[in-house]
């Protein structure tokens, strides 16, 4: 199996990351696309950081097993198969599904370290980041927060104010200048996805 070709997308919380890729996955086969993200490689709680107040900080670099993430990418770029547990975030009621990550032609890796990992960073072919204005990545946060993880809002903008907004700061925008591809969403990511999705395609006829 020729290698695969890898794209990394990142971005701030907010940015519209999974609705994009979501978008994108729709356009391609299982079989031409394979996707697998930073968010189920998160370490187990007890061994994240906790910040002054006692709070866990999942938006470091440490809150992800980044060895076991560039060790399950190097095994799909070598044509093997990887299986791993879903990642509930901390829900204790949650029964983890098993994923399994079968190789493709267009590997997509996303989350918001994958530019900040330098081994993953190497293996990258293109690179894409997704930016939006900090107020709407606020308002979209609380409310998937809300909706999907049941979190009070104090709980949200605390965490946004101490954790999330200083990562954005420190680990990711600092990035933003070696992205082959920067996607504003302020409104929307239309145009961006087209052009994503058409080079794509042209990528997978050349293969073909």
């Amino acid at each position: 199996m020729a290698k695969p070709y890898l794209i990394g997308i990142t971005g701030g919380s907010g940015s519209g990351k999974t609705s994009f890729i979501k978008e994108l996955r729709r356009a391609f086969p299982t079989e031409a696309l394979c996707i697998i993200s930073q968010d189920d490689y998160y370490r187990p709680i007890q061994e994240q950081y906790r910040d002054e107040a006692g709070i866990e900080n999942f938006d470091l670099p440490h809150s992800i097993d980044k060895k076991a993430f560039a060790a399950d990418i190097q095994r799909l770029i070598n044509g093997e198969t990887v299986d791993r547990l879903e990642y509930l975030f901390n829900n204790a009621h949650a029964t983890p599904a098993k994923l399994t990550f079968y190789p493709a032609p267009i590997l997509l890796v996303e989350g918001i370290f994958v530019f900040h990992f330098k081994k993953i960073r190497k293996m990258l072919d293109l690179k894409i980041f997704l930016h939006a204005k900090e107020n709407l990545k606020v308002i979209r946060r609380i409310k998937r927060d809300q909706v999907e993880r049941n979190y009070p809002v104090e709980d949200v903008l605390y965490r946004y104010e101490k954790h999330v907004l200083p990562t954005f700061e420190k680990y990711i925008e600092p990035y933003m200048d070696e992205a082959d591809i920067i996607i504003n969403n302020n409104r929307d990511f239309r145009v961006g996805l087209e052009v994503v999705k058409g080079f794509l395609h042209h990528r997978l006829q050349e293969k073909g």
